[in-house]
Order: C-alpha cells, then structure tokens, then sequence
C-alpha cells in the first residue's frame, strides 16, 4: 500500500474515533448547564438557571417551572436530569426525549431561599414577551419582586416590544429595581429607578429602597427623600384603608341594626332576640346553598339571589309567630320584654344546634363576590363591596316604603302618637305584628349577607346584637337616618381606634365615649318624638 494511501487511511480512522467517541464530551452549554443540576451544588444550580434562562431552548421554561415545583429530577450516577411532567410523564431534559422512567436513584433537585428568587426571576424573564397579557404583567411583577441582574436583557427586550401601558409600567418598575441593585450600574441610572420607585409608591417600592445597601451620595439622598415621600403617601393611604374598613363595618351594623331601629322605635321593644333573625338569615342561606349543591349546582351563582328573599320570608313569619304569641301580651313592660326576649335567643340557639350541630356551617361565596382588587394602594375585597351596596339599596327600599305605601304611613302614625293613631282607626296591633315581622326580615337578609363575611353558627347573632342596640340608641331610637349615621360613624371610629388601642380597647373606648354622649343628648343624634316621649 503506497505511503500516502496508509496515511489517508490512518487519518479517516482517526476521524471516525474523534466523532464516535470525543465528540459527545464536547456539549453545548445548553446540555452543559442542564447537566449541572445533578452535581447538587447550590452554585452550580444557581449558574444552570441563568444560563438556561438565557438560551432561548423552548426546553427552558419546563425546566425551570419544574425545578420551582419541585419536579426536575437529577441522577447522580448518570448525572441525567428529568422534567416529571404533571400527568406523570418525564422527559430528559437535555433532549426533550421521552424516557419510560425516572432512575430510582435520581431526587428532586435542592433550592434555598436565594435560589428560590433566581428561579422566579428566571421564569419572569421567560415569560415577558408571552402573547398573554396577564402573563406578562404577572412575569414583569415577579421580575420586580426578585431583582434579578439576569434578567435585565430580558426585561430590557420586552419593554422595547411592549405596547400595553400597564405591562409597559410594570416593566419599567422591574428595570428599575433591577438597576437599583445592579453593581455597575451608572449613577444616572440609579437616581432613574430611584425616582421610578418613588412614583411606584408603594410598600415593595419603599422595602427596596430601604435595603438597598451603600450607594452613592447623589443616589442615597434621592433615596432618603424617596422613602420620606413614600412614607407620608402610605401613611395617608393607610388612613383611607382603615376609612373604608369603617365603611364596610358599618353597612354591616347598618344591616343588623336597621331592623332593631323599627322595632324599638315603633314598638318599644328591647329584643334581645334580634339577633337570632339574623342567625335564621344565615342558616336559610346554608340550607339553599346545600339544596343547590346536590341537585342544581349550576345555580350556585344565584344562590343568595335566592337566599335573600327566603330568608327575609323565613326571619320575618318567625317573627309575627314571636309578637302574636309573647311580645303582644309584655308592651308597656320593657324591662320584661328585654328579659322574655333573652330567653327566647337561648332557645332558638339551642334549636339550631339541635338541627345542624353546634360547629360552623360552611357558606360559599358566589364567583361575583370573590376575589379583590386595587384602588391606589388600598384593597377592596368584592364580598365588602356587594355588602355596601346591598345594605345601602336595602335602606334606600325600606325609606321608600316607609314614605309611600300604606304600612308605612300607619307604622310612622303609631310612632309618633299611638293613641291618635289608634283613635283614627289604624288597627295598632296589626301595624305591630307587621312592624316585628319587618324587622325581623330585614334581620333575616342581614344574616345572608353576614353569611359572606363570618362564620355560619349559632353564636353568629350574639356577636351584633350589643352593637346594633349601641348603633340605635347613638343615632335616635325609630330614626332611619340616626342609624345609618351611627352605624357608619361607629364603624369608622372603630376602625381608626384599633390600631391605636387594640380591638378590646377600642371596643371599651366607643362604649364609653357613647356613654358620655347619651348624658348630654339622650334622645341620640337624631332625636324622634314617638311612644318614649309620650311616656
């Protein structure tokens, strides 16, 4: 064989070998970076997650959404890394390949806390330009939370694609977070984000400057101002969360103690049962929701639309059933009535534990009064909301009967003089029975709406009625407007006092603050001539 000939030869077997067997030990980095999850070294890991990130495989969200959920497995033996799948499949996650099983051998890869911030950055970045535009602001809010340097490129790529405002927004909130940490970023930058931050406003805005770490001088002063800006604004937003807290605590002694002002106004009578019309209310609204359940859960969204009218129904026929066969034969004793009342609570109590059992009941909320939203920096929940405007069209409905139907002329006449009334041929027992089982109907649908916000028990009403008596004898026993006055009044300095003295405190300061009040203006703030007058 000539020369040249052995030694093409030699140099095509050499090939060969190279390409069969060396070749393989030469990955890309890619495969290089997955293959460093199975080295189970939190560095190694850590450098793996940015240079997946990085890569733009469409290997490389599974990979790091598994790692975060704890489902990328690494081998140790083969130094193989898996992504199990949530039906339970696996693929290697180098090739994307399916794989019959995972090795007995291989466990899930570790994460500590600063890794856990890597991957969420990382999965961020991954999902900035998704074609989803809650998936983007979700990615760009992530972003923000981790401040993340690799992320930068990322952020910086999609915000130069980006046309939504609020995403665009969301962006360059993350930008300048990441900007702010960034070791060798230029000090315009810095006093950008700083100021980028200081728009932002709020408390993850101020959490980031406040940890920022040494800076320059230029920087930190911007800094100190931006947090003093931040501080002043949280502390105003803060006083109108707890503004709105009191709103919302005091449509719901509104809705408690609407129908207590009726009775106590037109009848006279303590009710200390007024609060079980209200545990009636919440119990009717279980009962609807569990027949709804079985048979018809495709209504489940309507169910207190449903509830509501029942219970009023319910609520209010226990409560003629009350006034025909006790309250009638105790008027003129109130001091017997309060006594005869209170009895009454601890049996109907006892009935209810004896038909569902003396643990809470569980009533859902409809898909509409789920969830929340923002406003500035406040957060208004949906349940809140719905249970403001329910009480406010219940007050504005029963001010409309009381103005233009007949029941409601006959119920002001007797409140104002009920031996006039009763000597102009309005039958005054009827106007009571009708006025209790109002009153007690009117509990009736507080209880559905209670049902949203608190626990469904035969406790439930003892919890209102102190405050709903507190609420009429504040604003004016019988006037509407005095309740609704003292009702949202009472909710707001309740709310305002509790960070300051704590919840029992603050119970025990508006007690004794209505009190005093009372001594100077007994008739409470809207003073109603009626039946108590007359006496």
């Amino acid at each position: 064989m000539p020369a040249h000939l052995s030694a093409r030869l030699c140099s095509l077997v050499l090939s060969l070998f190279l390409i069969a067997f060396a070749l393989p030990a030469f990955a890309g980095p890619f495969e290089d970076a997955v293959a460093k999850f199975a080295n189970d070294d939190f560095s190694d890991t850590e450098e793996a997650i940015g240079v997946i990130a990085g890569s733009g495989s469409k290997l490389a969200f599974p990979i790091i959404n598994a790692l975060q959920d704890g489902r990328l497995m690494a081998d140790p033996d083969s130094k193989k890394v898996y992504v199990t799948g949530t039906d339970g499949k696996s693929i290697d996650a180098a090739t994307g390949e399916a794989v019959a099983s995972v090795p007995d051998t291989a466990s899930a890869v570790r994460l500590n806390n600063r890794l856990r911030r890597s991957v969420d950055a990382a999965l961020g970045s991954l999902t900035l330009q998704s074609p989803d535009l809650g998936t983007r602001l979700q990615a760009a809010q992530s972003v923000f939370k981790s401040h993340e340097e690799t992320a930068l490129e990322a952020v910086d790529s999609a915000l130069a694609k980006e046309a939504n405002k609020s995403v665009k927004a969301a962006l360059a909130e993350a930008r300048a977070a990441i900007l702010l940490f960034k070791s060798d970023a230029t000090e315009v930058e810095k006093l950008e984000a700083v100021a980028t931050l200081k728009a932002r406003g709020d408390q993850d805005a101020l959490a980031l400057l406040t940890g920022m770490g040494d800076q320059p001088a230029s920087v930190t002063k911007a800094a100190a101002s931006a947090i003093g800006s931040i501080q002043n604004s949280l502390a105003v937003w803060s006083m109108v969360q707890n503004a709105w807290y009191g709103l919302s605590l005091g449509s719901v002694l509104l809705l408690a103690a609407i129908g207590l002002a009726i009775t106590f106004g037109v009848m006279g009578v303590i009710n200390m049962a007024h609060g079980e019309m209200v545990m009636i209310g919440a119990y009717t609204t279980f009962v609807v929701q569990e027949v709804i359940r079985t048979r018809y859960p495709g209504l489940f969204d309507y169910s207190l639309l449903i509830a509501v009218p029942l219970a009023f129904l319910v609520a209010g026929a226990i409560g003629v059933l009350i006034e025909r066969s006790i309250i009638r034969f105790l008027y003129g004793r109130p001091l017997e009535t309060l006594l005869a009342t209170w009895g009454l609570s601890l049996v109907l109590q006892q009935a209810v534990r004896t038909m569902f059992g003396p643990t809470n009941r569980e009533v859902g909320n409809p898909s509409w009064m789920s969830g929340a939203f923002e406003l500035g920096q406040i957060t208004i929940t949906y349940n809140r909301l719905w249970i403001l405007l329910f009480t406010l069209a219940v007050f504005a409905i029963l001010l409309a009967m009381l103005r233009y139907t007949a029941l409601g002329l006959e119920m002001r006449a007797v409140t104002q003089n009920r031996r006039m009334a009763a000597s102009m041929g309005i039958a005054t027992s009827r106007v009571d029975a009708l006025t209790f089982g109002l009153g007690s109907g009117i509990a009736g649908i507080a209880g559905v709406a209670l049902s949203q916000i608190d626990n469904v028990s035969p406790n439930l009403g003892q919890s209102y009625i102190i405050d709903s008596f507190m609420v009429v004898v504040f604003g004016g026993v019988g006037n509407l407007w005095g309740t609704l006055v003292g009702a949202f009044t009472l909710g707001i300095a309740n709310k305002f006092l509790e960070p300051v003295a704590g919840a029992v405190l603050g119970k025990i300061a508006i007690l004794v603050l209505i009190i005093l009040f009372i001594q100077k203006r007994p008739r409470g703030l809207f003073a109603l001539k009626g039946r108590a007058v007359e006496a």
